[in-house]
């Protein structure tokens, strides 16, 4: 494979990450079991900016039972994204969010899957400005 096409493979597996990660924090998909799983890996990790350990079966059900008062009526920004492909099957993305006066640095593994790229790992870790 020439370097260029190595390079728009990689911006393509990039943008897949990105905008699955992008969806994960829209309210309407977080809501939505159906849609939270369908961008999530079977065996889904993480641990969040409490600190606390979620699975996939932990984390989608907490996102369908959260409500605005918990997760405040602004949507999350995000700044400061990148990503790179690790290999063919892995990319890993590190931004920040600010949500409710809360910054978190976050850190996502995206695997190729047969359905596509799913979020494989995430790790928040809170920090102040």
């Amino acid at each position: 494979m020439s370097e260029a096409a190595r390079s728009e493979s990689a911006d393509a597996a990039v943008e897949a990450a990105v905008a699955g990660e992008l969806r994960l924090l829209d309210p309407e998909v977080r809501r939505s079991p159906e849609l939270v799983g369908a961008l999530l890996h079977p065996d889904f990790h993480e641990f969040g900016a409490s600190g606390r350990h979620w699975d996939r079966a932990a984390i989608i059900d907490m996102l369908a039972t959260e409500t605005e008062a918990e997760t405040g009526a602004a949507p999350v920004s995000t700044s400061r994204m990148r990503g790179v492909q690790l290999s063919a099957d892995v990319v890993h993305l590190t931004f920040d969010t600010q949500d409710n006066g809360l910054h978190v640095h976050r850190s996502s593994l995206w695997r190729r899957s047969d359905d596509g790229w799913l979020l494989y790992f995430h790790q928040g870790t809170p920090f102040t400005v």
